[in-house]
This record gives C-alpha cells, sequence and structure tokens, in this order.
C-alpha cells in the first residue's frame, strides 16, 4: 500500500482495531483524518476522537464503538472508493446511497468532508472517499 494514501491507511487501521476488539486506535493526524473522524463520530460510528502526541507526529486516538455483550463492532465494512491511482467523483444527481441509506458515503466536497446525505442536502458534489456501514 502507498504510504501516501492517509485515507486508506486510516480505513485500515480502524478495520483491525475494530477485529481486534481494541477499544481505541491510533491514525496519523491529517486535516484529512481529523475531518473523517468528525463525520463518523457524527454518524455515530466512534464514540469520540482526540489529538495526542508532539507537533509533526501527532496522532488522532479514535475511541471505537462496539454493541452488545459480545462486543460486535459498529462498524462492519469500510470501503475505500477513491484512491490516490483512481479518484472517484461524483456530481450531486449521482451521489451514492450506501445500503440504501442504512450506510453512508464519505464526500470530500468543495464545503469541506460530509456524508453523502448532507451533500446531497446542500446540493454538492464531490470525491467519493470511502462509504462506511
Amino acid at each position: 500500500m502507498a504510504a501516501n494514501d492517509t485515507i486508506a491507511d486510516m480505513l485500515t487501521r480502524i478495520r483491525n482495531a475494530n477485529l481486534a476488539r481494541h477499544q481505541t486506535t491510533q491514525v496519523p493526524a491529517t486535516k484529512m483524518t481529523r475531518s473523517i473522524a468528525r463525520v463518523l463520530q457524527e454518524e455515530g460510528f466512534i464514540s469520540e476522537f482526540e489529538e495526542a502526541g508532539e507537533g509533526v507526529k501527532r496522532n488522532l486516538v479514535i475511541s471505537l464503538k462496539y454493541k452488545g455483550k459480545n462486543r460486535q463492532p459498529l462498524i462492519n465494512t469500510l470501503k475505500r472508493v477513491s484512491k490516490p491511482g483512481l479518484r472517484v467523483y461524483s456530481n450531486k444527481k449521482e451521489l451514492p446511497r450506501v445500503l440504501g441509506g442504512i450506510g453512508i458515503a464519505i464526500i470530500s466536497t468543495p464545503s469541506g468532508i460530509m456524508t453523502d446525505r448532507e451533500a446531497r442536502r446542500q446540493n454538492l458534489g464531490g470525491e467519493v472517499l470511502c462509504y462506511v456501514w
């Protein structure tokens, strides 16, 4: 995996932490990972995230959510859509619906990172970063 795809890296770390039933996971803090974490938190997929570390080496510590006594991860699937080698854009009419609206698509729009629902509401298209459900 290319080291410069911070989003795929972030998704993989969350995926792996979920599989291992970790309470938290760390991802390098960038503007992008911060925005995605914010959307995941707003949509209730993670409980919280905070920044830790010094200067350049800042990390986001993401607290994962589980449900039930078997601690099933709330996030079943994290799917990277737009990759550095193949960007996927969608205009406002073609914004994807994930699992008929059960999941969310995280879109990078001119007005920032948001869910497909929010982008539709604001009449925006953009780069489809990933699907979460």
